[in-house]
C-alpha cells in the first residue's frame, strides 16, 4: 500500500490580476503543473524537505482563474504565475476556509490590498505619462513616402545588380574565358546606372532618411565611380581587360545581399540567414574587390602616362605638366585607406547584429 504523498512547502502571494506561487523545491526534474476545474495540479521530482523526492499537491481556487499558469524553474526554487479571470482581490487562496499547512504567505512579495492598488494605480499613471510623451512626440507625415522611396530604390538596385551577376554568370558558362574580354561592352551600360543612381546613397545619408554613417557611403561610392566613369569609361584600352570582369563580379555580388536586406529592414522584417550573409560576405568580397580596383589602377598608369589624358600643364614660366598617372598613385593608397574605413565601419555592424547577446541581470 502506497504511503501519503509528500508535500513541499509552497509561498503564495497575489496583485489584482495575478497569483504568486513560489514552491520549495531545489533541483526540479520533470514538472508536472496542470489547471483542471479551477484546481491547480503539481507533481515534480526534487529536492524538498523530506528529501530527494516525488512532491506533489493540489489547490482549488477561491474564484476563477486562467487555466494555462507560466512556470519558471530555477536552480533552487520553482515560481508558478496563474491569471485571474476577474481583476480583483481576493480574501484567501483556496476556496476551503481553513489553509492548508503546506501553504504560508509569501513575505517577500506580499502586498495588503491597499498597497496592491497603489501599485497599480502607479502603473497605470505610469502607462498614462508614457502615452502623454508618445503623443507629444510629432508624426512625420511623410513617413510612409520615405518608406515607399527605400524600398522602390533598393528593389531598383537589387534589380539591377541581379541582372549584371545573371548576365555576366550566363555569358561565363557560355564563352568560358572569353567573356572577360567584351565584359564592359556588354554590361557597362547597367552598371553605369546602378552606379549613378547610388549617389541617392550620400544623399539619403545627408537628410537623415537612413542612419548609415556618411564617410563608409561617400568613399565606396566616390570610389567606385572613378574607377567605372574615369579609369574604364575614357581608356577604350581598359575596357577589354579581363580584370573588368573580376571588377563588376565583386560588386554585383556584394549588392545581391545588401539591398534585398535593407529592402526588408523597411518594413522592419529580419530574415537571420540573409543578415548574416550581409554582414559575413563582405569579409572575402571587399579584400577581393579592392584588390582588383588595384590591379586596374595599375594597368591604367602607362596608358595614362603614354596618352597625357587629364594631365596638368602649368603656364611658363614654370612649364611643369602635372601627371595624372601621378595622382592614380596616390589614389591607390587613398584605395586602401577607404578599404580600412569601410572594414572598421562594417565589422561594427557585424559585432552589433551578429555578436553575442548581452544576458540582462537578474
Amino acid at each position: 500500500m502506497a504511503g501519503p504523498s509528500l508535500r513541499p512547502h509552497v509561498h503564495w502571494a497575489q496583485r489584482h490580476r495575478e497569483l504568486y506561487l513560489r514552491v520549495e523545491l531545489s533541483d526540479v526534474q520533470n514538472p508536472d503543473i496542470a489547471i483542471t476545474d479551477n484546481v491547480l495540479h503539481f507533481k515534480a521530482q526534487g529536492h524538498g524537505a523530506k528529501g530527494d523526492n516525488i512532491y506533489e499537491f493540489q489547490i482549488e481556487f477561491l474564484e476563477p482563474v486562467e487555466p494555462k499558469p507560466v512556470c519558471r524553474v530555477t536552480q533552487r526554487q520553482l515560481n508558478i504565475t496563474v491569471q485571474k479571470k476577474e481583476s480583483n482581490w481576493w480574501e484567501r487562496l483556496t476556496k476551503q476556509e481553513k489553509r492548508p499547512l503546506f501553504l504560508a504567505p509569501d513575505f517577500d512579495r506580499w502586498l495588503d490590498e491597499s498597497d496592491a492598488e497603489m501599485e497599480l494605480r502607479e502603473k497605470e499613471e505610469e502607462k498614462i505619462n508614457k502615452m502623454k510623451i508618445e503623443s507629444r512626440v510629432p508624426k512625420d507625415p511623410f513617413k510612409h513616402l520615405k518608406k515607399g522611396y527605400l524600398i522602390m530604390y533598393n528593389l531598383v538596385q537589387f534589380l539591377g545588380f541581379s541582372w549584371i551577376f545573371v548576365n555576366m554568370t550566363v555569358r561565363l558558362f557560355i564563352l568560358g574565358k572569353d567573356s572577360f574580354y567584351d565584359t564592359f561592352h556588354t554590361i557597362a551600360d547597367m552598371m553605369y546606372f546602378c552606379q549613378t543612381l547610388a549617389f541617392m546613397e550620400i544623399m539619403n545619408s545627408l537628410i537623415g532618411l537612413v542612419r548609415s554613417p556618411l564617410i563608409p557611403a561617400v568613399v565606396q561610392v566616390f570610389g567606385r565611380n572613378f574607377l567605372l566613369f574615369v579609369v574604364l569609361g575614357s581608356l577604350e584600352e581598359m575596357q577589354s581587360k579581363p580584370v573588368v570582369f573580376f571588377i563588376f563580379y565583386f560588386w554585383s555580388i556584394i549588392e545581391l545581399f545588401r539591398y534585398p536586406y535593407y529592402m526588408l529592414s523597411c518594413i522592419s522584417i529580419e530574415w537571420k540567414p540573409l543578415t548574416w550573409l550581409r554582414y559575413t560576405a563582405w569579409i572575402p568580397l571587399y579584400p577581393l574587390g579592392a584588390l582588383a580596383e588595384a590591379v586596374c589602377i595599375v594597368q591604367s598608369i602607362p596608358i595614362f602616362s603614354e596618352t597625357g589624358k587629364f594631365s596638368l600643364g602649368l603656364p611658363n614660366p614654370l612649364n611643369v605638366t602635372i601627371q595624372f598617372s601621378v595622382f592614380l598613385q596616390i589614389y591607390l593608397i587613398a584605395l586602401f585607406l577607404g578599404l580600412f574605413v569601410n572594414f572598421r565601419h562594417l565589422y561594427k555592424q557585424r559585432k552589433h547584429h551578429l555578436g553575442p547577446k548581452k544576458r540582462k541581470m537578474k
